[in-house]
């Protein structure tokens, strides 16, 4: 038979990370003791009050399908969600459940733009968002940031690249690869801009509850009408169980909730069972411990890094990544990173994956493993740097 893919899955690029990660594990399964710091999943087996829910669940039968916005006693777990931490009423009729985050990215891509329209976002960024529009026939207007930027979009970057075919700005805080923060004042600032352009707001929220030495504001706090993503992956420790959800204006709740019914049919089952717990005190004091360690990982890579001649002039306040820059060692990245991999098996991922601008002087760290592998991947760096 001959196949011919269409253009559409043709022009869509693959996940470079993912490409790392099947390799890096093809040289554990060969005996090599690779240092995982590739992928944003972290090492700390998934809460045992939340594993626990989730065999009572089966242990009940609970394993039929859901509506397709998720079970209401979930969705009204994440609106107290927002009422006990950042204070809001938010009405659980504006929460859909979502096959992770990557189900709510497509479903707010699809009700937001048609064929040829954009989304503006920062380079770097995570890179399957610029996947998702091309699938949808829309596009990624990628602005170029930099350590000058704290990486992130700001209002008066956002006015200069506003075009006719600008639908919204989607903001990641904190943010993959780089781990800043949009912080409250220039939130504002940019929630204001993209309303006074006629686009809408959308802000990926799933790293919060993993930011070190600040605050970070939900934009509802600012903007009731922004949409947000949100996950039970990061913060919660639940990468596996693929669940996520969305906040919209009320208005648009239904339309997401119609792509949802086509798209998903429903979340998984037992998945949102177990997640009911995941608010729960006891296991709220899991993950701020869990929290605790990340800082730790974070400070001893960020130093580490520093002393072998990277160039990391912002320390990254939240998430779990390092963006450093490597240009003193080398002028392609990838190439360094496949290299790393397979000589000193350290997995770790190339500024390629992430945008265009500047992607060839910059390497994301992943600081989901521990301290004791932190090092050693900082002392086999150092041997191949200094010889």
């Amino acid at each position: 038979m001959v196949f011919h893919p269409s253009r559409r899955v043709s022009e869509i690029e693959t996940f470079k990370v993912m490409d790392l990660l099947k390799r890096a594990k093809q040289l554990d399964s060969e005996g090599h003791d690779v240092v995982h710091m590739e992928a944003g999943e972290p090492d700390f087996a998934t809460a045992k009050p939340i594993a626990d829910a989730a065999k009572a669940a089966i242990d009940q039968g609970l394993t039929q399908y859901t509506p397709a916005a998720g079970i209401p006693e979930l969705r009204e777990a994440i609106s107290q969600w927002y009422q006990q931490r950042y204070g809001l009423d938010i009405g659980a009729e504006r929460i859909i459940v979502t096959t992770g985050a990557s189900s709510a990215l497509l479903m707010i891509f699809s009700l937001l733009t048609d064929a040829g329209q954009s989304i503006m976002m920062a380079d770097p960024g995570y890179p399957c968002n610029r996947q998702f529009l091309r699938f949808l026939e829309a596009k990624s207007s990628l602005v170029p940031v930099d350590a000058e930027q704290n990486f992130q979009l700001n209002a008066d970057l956002i006015k200069q690249n506003w075009s006719a075919e600008s639908a919204g700005v989607l903001l990641a805080s904190p943010a993959n690869p780089t781990g800043a923060v949009v912080h409250r004042e220039e939130l504002m600032a940019i929630a204001a801009q993209v309303k006074s352009s006629g686009g809408s707001l959308v802000v990926d929220e799933l790293y919060h509850g993993l930011t070190y030495e600040c605050d970070t504001p939900s934009v509802l706090e600012i903007d009731p009408d922004a949409f947000v993503i949100n996950s039970f992956s990061k913060y919660f420790g639940m990468t596996g169980w693929r669940l996520g959800w969305l906040v919209a204006p009320e208005d648009a709740a239904p339309e997401l909730e119609k792509l949802a019914q086509n798209l998903m049919i429903s979340p998984h089952t037992v998945s949102q069972y177990a997640a009911l717990v995941a608010f729960k005190p006891e296991t709220l004091d899991i993950l701020e411990q869990r929290k605790e360690q990340f800082q730790l990982r974070r400070d001893l890579l960020v130093s580490g890094l520093r002393e072998l001649d990277f160039d990391l002039p912002v320390t990254p306040e939240g998430a779990f990544y390092v963006y450093a820059g490597a240009q003193k060692l080398t002028d392609n990245t990838y190439d360094f990173c496949w290299s790393l991999l397979e000589e000193n098996h350290i997995a770790t991922t190339p500024g390629l994956d992430f945008g265009r601008h500047r992607c060839n002087e910059f390497i994301r760290f992943s600081y989901t493993t521990g301290l004791d592998r932190i090092q050693l991947a900082l002392d086999r760096l150092q041997k191949r740097i200094q010889g």
